[in-house]
């Protein structure tokens, strides 16, 4: 299966609590930090959620 390299773009100061916990439950803490994880709906959504916080590029 595919993966995905998340990185954390935009910081979540000011952002709802649900957006905050999606970004850490992604695995992300800073700001300019990437994660690899696999590429399956569940990922997908969590990204979707917060897209306008994070960069995503395919393995």
């Amino acid at each position: 299966m595919a993966k995905l390299k998340i990185t954390l773009t935009r910081s979540v100061i000011g952002r709802p609590q649900d957006q905050r916990e999606t970004v850490k439950a992604l695995g992300l803490r800073k700001v300019n930090q990437t994660v690899e994880k696999e590429d399956n709906a569940a990922i997908r959504g969590m990204i979707n959620k917060v897209s306008h916080l994070v960069s995503v590029s395919e393995q």
